[in-house]
């Protein structure tokens, strides 16, 4: 039962002011750079695929159409912006909203405030480069006065070394039976052994015992992922064993994924495919393949590289704060 306080904002006024500002400090960033601000649609026919990311979805009553149509609140807006991309749009960024029906806590509320841009010319490498030169100046500056960051640079470190020196363990070599010792002797044993999938007990020690550490006094890149975790990245072809893709993190938390972007539209077809096998040996349900998007791919999509940052972590981090209700203007308990 909700009381009389419920109406009342997630976050103080003082720093929705804040916010506003930082968000303005975002904008004039790309806009100095010349890069264009597009706006996509929230509901679209397709979703994703991805067997971590579950949609929103609701039911379109067209009074003019024969039957009704399943639409989703997209759970980001890269689909639509590669579309953009491949209709010749140049350099482009987008502030939007973006839902995901999966958990909500200290980190997470089921909508959220995303920055999403893609950058024709740029491989993954260059474009860590421009995302360290937009948060540096927001974290840097504003959490130096309200938390004990003494740090001034970003860090990284390639997926494997991040392995190797927190864990002695090379994840590009390593084979299900050390992954599933290795697990064990970290706690994790009855989990290890039910599981056969080696993403799955790298995910496991990533998250728990790698990002925690790597991140705990500074922000740091993580590049080179291995190629099964590859999502929309290109497969490097210095490396096979890896996919062009990055994540920064700072204080265990992740803030921005980012790719140089597969262009395959046949690849990028095979991998929906792939995760929708997933999805059944899983219990999900499959998702439908967003063909609009393929087509585009198909029409070509210039050589760029693209990333997502979760701009509400982003804030938390730079005010000093502990959970994200309290940078969001109402939060999903209150809205």
């Amino acid at each position: 039962m909700q009381t009389s306080a419920d109406w009342r904002p997630s976050a103080s006024m003082a720093t929705l002011v804040q916010r506003a500002k930082l968000i303005q400090q975002i904008r004039q960033f790309f806009y100095a750079r010349q890069v264009l601000e597009v706006e996509t649609p929230a509901l679209s026919h397709a979703s994703v695929t991805d067997v971590h990311m579950r949609a929103f979805a609701t039911t379109f009553h067209n009074p003019l159409a024969a039957k009704a149509r399943s639409l989703y609140l997209q759970t980001s807006p890269e689909f639509a912006m590669k579309r953009l991309l491949c209709a010749g749009s140049g350099a482009i960024f987008q502030l939007s909203k973006a839902y995901r029906n999966e958990e909500a806590g200290r980190w997470h509320n089921p909508e959220f405030t995303m920055l999403e841009w893609y950058r024709p010319g740029f491989d993954h490498l260059q474009l860590m480069e421009e995302v360290a030169d937009l948060v540096k100046p927001i974290l840097f500056a504003t959490a130096m006065a309200a938390t004990e960051l003494s740090a001034t640079t970003i860090h990284s470190l390639s997926y494997q070394d991040a392995f190797l020196q927190v864990l002695a363990l090379d994840p590009l070599s390593a084979t299900l039976h050390d992954l599933r010792e290795h697990c064990a002797n970290l706690g994790y044993a009855e989990l290890a052994a039910a599981e056969c999938n080696k993403d799955v007990l790298l995910n496991l020690l990533f998250s728990q015992h790698i990002e925690p550490v790597i991140s705990a006094d500074a922000p740091c890149f993580v590049y080179h992922f291995p190629a099964s975790q590859a999502a929309l990245a290109r497969i490097s072809p210095h490396d096979p064993r890896v996919a062009e893709r990055f994540e920064l993190y700072y204080r265990g938390v992740e803030l921005a994924n980012g790719f140089h972007e597969l262009s395959n539209a046949q690849e990028q077809r095979q991998r929906f495919i792939a995760d929708n096998l997933q999805r059944q040996a899983m219990g999900l349900p499959t998702i439908a393949l967003d063909e609009n998007f393929l087509a585009a791919l198909d029409a070509g999509l210039p050589p760029c590289a693209g990333v997502a940052l979760g701009v509400d972590r982003l804030i938390m981090l730079a005010l000093g704060f502990n959970n994200i209700a309290e940078v969001l203007s109402f939060s999903h308990q209150h809205a």
